[in-house]
């Protein structure tokens, strides 16, 4: 069940408006302004899982929250930082993962192990510990007293221009439960996780194993669905928590209808912050979701989707607003799955198909006005739209233009 069937209430969120629930953030000075440490808190147990990145070079963050999410049925916190990955650190860069982990706890009053850890930005460098350290402790001794803050959205960016928040509400079982999330994202955004972090919160009172489910299935058709610029990166993770403090007759098999309300409202949260990684991809001008239909299976629709979506040379003609349907179709035939391009059909349009201009119909070049499909594609957001008239599978997939300032942030990341 997605959200079109079920009735989700999605708005802008704030920092995890969720009850059972504390977070915060501060600048502790890993980066020269603005803040970079974040801690998100659960007042009691709270189930967890999570999702990571697929790349070989998996930074030591990563590699502890998966032991720790083995390591317990329940967790109480996830600390992170940003302005520095902790990737290819060696055995420095593990004790510091641990000593995060270890310094949230002492401030807590939790077990080490219970709590999750994530880190992003630049790549082969030592955390500071003497600055990080005492910023948890900071953070981890106001929330133990009941004081948040609104900063943890801001404390995990990079280069992102903006914060990235979602709420979503729904009925479970006679209750309504709420999940929050915050996200983080702007380059090296690639399918099968990106160089984001996400992290969602909910009241909903869910096991382990049916969170696991829903977080897995929901990441695949959308944090695994957007490309910025094509790169996977080594810290990408993203969490969910639920106290169980909404109610409900509790959530135990990933089946049933309370099942798939609440995974259509993850969904929602899940499928808005993605949306927002790639509006605020770096130097992007456009945002343009590709929508695949016909596919002999839902497999095959996501991969060439994502094909498309990921396309350099798509990312460009979108850019420059040209309507080159050739770089589509040639996008679509090497993702490796079979389908007639005979039967294809190829537009554009800006939000819905009423206004779809046919570019490339059953084989051949579709006869359309040049000036005409040109404006289109100067809106800020529009759609690709392929009809492979081959089968029932579908799927959607998200990306940005490129534009000269990518390669212009990109050229002195570190400089």
């Amino acid at each position: 069940m997605s959200a079109a069937t079920t009735s989700v209430a999605l708005r802008p969120g704030g920092p995890f408006e969720v009850p059972g629930f504390r977070s915060a953030g501060l600048h502790a000075g890993l980066k020269r302004k603005g803040h970079d440490v974040g801690l998100l808190f659960a007042e009691g147990p709270a189930a967890a899982a999570g999702v990571f990145t697929r790349n070989r070079t998996a930074a030591a963050p990563v590699v502890l929250s998966k032991q720790h999410l083995g390591a317990r049925a329940t967790h109480r916190a996830v600390v992170v930082n940003s302005g520095c990955a902790n990737a290819c650190t060696g055995s420095e860069g593990w004790e510091n993962a641990r000593a995060m982990a270890a310094a949230a706890a002492d401030a807590l009053g939790v077990s080490a192990t219970q709590v999750l850890v994530a880190s992003t930005g630049v790549i082969g460098k030592q955390l500071d510990m003497g600055r990080l350290v005492p910023g948890i402790g900071r953070l981890g001794a106001d929330l133990a007293r009941g004081r948040g803050n609104a900063h943890f959205p801001s404390a995990i960016l990079t280069t992102d221009t903006r914060q990235k928040t979602a709420v979503a509400t729904v009925e479970v079982g006679g209750c309504e439960v709420t999940l929050a999330g915050a996200a983080k994202g702007s380059g090296m955004i690639h399918p099968n996780m990106a160089t984001m972090l996400g992290f969602v919160a909910t009241d909903a009172a869910v096991s382990r194993g049916a969170l696991a489910a829903a977080l897995g299935r929901v990441t695949r058709d959308t944090f695994n669905m957007i490309s910025v610029d094509g790169d996977t990166s080594t810290n990408d993770c993203v969490f969910a928590l639920s106290s169980g403090r909404a109610g409900n007759t509790p959530i135990g098999a990933p089946r049933g209808r309370d099942f798939q309300a609440f995974e259509a409202a993850l969904e929602a949260v899940c499928r808005d912050l993605a949306v927002q990684i790639v509006r605020d991809g770096e130097g992007a001008t456009r945002v343009f979701s590709v929508k695949v239909t016909g596919a002999r299976s839902e497999g095959a629709a996501r991969a060439i989707a994502k094909s498309v979506a990921r396309s350099n040379l798509v990312k460009c003609a979108v850019h420059g607003a040209d309507p080159n349907w050739g770089r589509i179709v040639a996008a679509a035939g090497y993702a490796d799955v079979p389908f007639e391009p005979s039967k294809a059909r190829v537009s554009v349009a800006n939000g819905s198909q009423a206004d779809a201009i046919c570019l490339f119909d059953a084989g051949t070049p579709a006869a359309f006005d040049e000036e005409e499909a040109h404006e289109l594609l100067t809106k800020d957001t529009l759609s690709i739209l392929l009809e492979l008239r081959d089968g029932r599978g579908r799927a959607e997939a998200w990306g940005c233009d490129f534009s000269h300032d990518y390669v212009t942030i990109n050229a002195h990341y570190r400089t």
